[in-house]
């Protein structure tokens, strides 16, 4: 976990400091917001950005979405002024921590940074087979292919793989090569010089040497173009990158990760990618198998997503009904792991009674799991659930000769607004990141649309 920590903190830098590193944490500090974007420049690289309230956060977060540099920001302040949070929030801050700091808040930030849901749960024997053999190849440097069907867990196994790697305590770097515009994903693995083209405002250290010592994930490799395909393969055998605009070449030492839920060799044939970096990549071939396949997973997964959504939204714990278990290993989960984790989340919203029962497992638009569309019989369930999916259910009815923007726009705010503007449970109910959540938001902001705050809905009408 690399902390980056902007300001003094109101003096209690200190303090902030040695309760994070105390936590595993590598803390770099920077005076100003200038310095900071510098060090991520540089290389150095954070996982989370905490930064005084007293400078500008908007400049912060405006500063890292110019750059591309995609890491969350944290306010701190000293005391609670709700004022100051919600404008921090607004500007782009993940969440508003208040100064002194304490101790377990700063561990639930840098725990949820870090993700604990990258740990790998598994009871199947087929899921059991992949990890012993991650187990037998992760010591290793050489570079390994993860494939399998979207939502199977790919990149939760990556980080497993590094973690049990020499390089463990090394940056694990992600790059999503689908996500990245094609003109823009040269710059980001691989850094580019001051003036290399126009933005290029100061050298900026690419993913490779942001990883150097460590694991690069590259996230859908099947998308990438051609040409960057050539450049990529070139690193790979030399173990040096070039940046755009630079003079000379640039040695790294990482371990390559690479994910991909298409067929390559099929791709090859096609023409769309290369066979040589095919090769290079897939020394070891690790085949996530889709959730249907491992019906224990299920139920292992339902029971981690249960306990961990009942804490996240502070309802109580309630255990899967057996029969409920059996729905869920029924299904053949489409969207695998991340479909069953938003299931279950909002399952863990539906339930009323002393377990999850069957009626609570639905689909986003209201379809229950194995039956039909929630109906009248939901009228006992709590207000602000029921409003939820009634707004899902009249969302679907009303879907014919509407665009997909504006289907989901809706679904956006609708489920925003049962959050009460909180954005990371809005994200997680919706399957997407916070980040892609925050950028609607300010698409829907600056068209004019009104956007729940933290702890607001919007107004009828």
């Amino acid at each position: 976990m690399r902390l980056l920590i902007v300001g003094s903190l109101q003096g209690q830098i200190g303090a902030a400091t040695k309760i994070a590193m105390d936590r595993g944490a590598k803390v770099t500090h920077a005076n100003d917001i200038e310095q900071g974007l510098a060090s991520l420049r540089s290389g150095q690289g954070a996982d989370l950005v905490l930064c005084d309230v007293t400078h500008d956060i908007g400049s912060l977060v405006r500063g890292l979405a110019a750059e591309r540099i995609c890491t969350p920001v944290v306010a701190c302040g000293v005391g609670t002024d709700a004022r100051k949070a919600v404008d921090a929030i607004r500007a782009g801050a993940k969440e508003y921590l208040p100064l002194p700091p304490d101790p377990e808040l700063i561990a639930a930030v840098l725990a949820a940074v870090a993700d604990e849901s990258h740990q790998m749960i598994y009871e199947d024997e087929a899921m059991a087979a992949v990890i012993s053999l991650a187990d037998q190849v992760a010591g290793s440097d050489a570079s390994i292919l993860l494939t399998g069907e979207s939502g199977s867990g790919k990149e939760v196994l990556a980080r497993y793989v590094h973690r049990k790697s020499s390089r463990a305590d090394k940056p694990f770097i992600s790059v999503n090569c689908a996500a990245i515009p094609e003109n823009l994903l040269e710059s980001e693995l691989f850094g580019h010089e001051k003036g290399a083209f126009t933005g290029a405002i100061a050298r900026r250290i690419g993913k490779f040497e942001e990883a150097n010592g460590g694991t690069l994930l590259l996230d859908e490799i099947s998308e990438m173009d051609a040409r960057l395909q050539a450049k990529l393969l070139r690193a790979i055998q030399e173990r040096e990158i070039d940046r755009v605009g630079g003079m000379k070449p640039v040695k790294v030492d990482i371990r390559i990760v690479a994910t991909s839920n298409r067929d390559l060799a099929d791709a090859v044939k096609r023409g769309t990618f290369r066979e040589d970096l095919l090769y290079r990549l897939n020394v070891v071939n690790l085949r996530l198998p889709p959730l249907r396949e491992r019906p224990k997973d299920i139920q292992a997964l339902a029971r981690h997503f249960a306990r961990k959504y009942a804490d996240a939204n502070g309802v109580p714990y309630r255990a899967i009904a057996p029969a409920t278990e059996r729905l869920l290993t029924s299904h053949p989960w489409p969207g695998n792991v991340r479909e069953l984790e938003n299931t279950i989340h909002r399952a863990v919203l539906l339930a009323t009674g002393n377990e999850i029962g069957a009626e609570a497992i639905r689909l986003p638009d209201g379809t229950q799991v194995g039956g039909s569309m929630l109906g009248a019989g939901h009228a006992d369930l709590p207000a602000p659930v029921r409003t939820a999916v009634e707004s899902a259910a009249a969302v679907t009815r009303g879907l014919v000769g509407r665009t997909v923007a504006d289907v989901e726009r809706d679904l956006i705010l609708d489920t925003l607004d049962h959050c009460l503007g909180n954005r990371t449970h809005a994200a997680n109910i919706l399957g997407i990141s916070i980040r892609t959540l925050r950028n609607k938001l300010r698409e829907y902001s600056q068209s004019g649309l009104a956007v729940p705050q933290p702890g607001e809905q919007r107004l009828a009408g």
